[in-house]
């Protein structure tokens, strides 16, 4: 019986999705930044623009990865989520400014070893 394998069209997808997925989290940091406990939780949630933004990020990665579970096995395209750890750090000192710390690079580092593994990393 053959491994199932992944088409790069498809692993292309799977990376853009994990990337939706990560720049959502952003957002939500952004969504974050803007409440205040001196206001109402509720009043908060409903006039938050980057809760909505992100919230829509969300949702058409989302729509993208069930489209793509349709065609690639969940045992091959869920690992590539681990790489939201990789690209999470990076988004954040881009557009938060937070800062980067060699830890993060060096725990990628064994996450992208993991995906490979895991994976097989085959494409047709």
């Amino acid at each position: 019986m053959k491994a199932p394998e992944m088409q790069l069209r498809q692993l292309i997808y799977v990376v853009l999705t994990v990337l939706g997925l990560s720049l959502g989290q952003i957002l939500f940091k952004l969504a974050a930044r803007d409440m205040r406990e001196s206001e109402p939780l509720a009043q908060q949630v409903l006039l938050n623009t980057w809760l909505y933004v992100a919230l829509a990020v969300y949702g058409l990665a989302t729509v993208v990865w069930v489209a793509l579970l349709r065609q690639v096995p969940l045992q091959l395209a869920y690992p590539f989520v681990a790489l939201a750890f990789f690209f999470v750090p990076i988004l954040a000192h881009w557009f938060l400014g937070e800062a980067l710390r060699w830890q993060s690079f060096l725990g990628a580092a064994f996450i992208l070893a993991g995906v490979w593994i895991s994976v097989g990393l085959h494409t047709e």
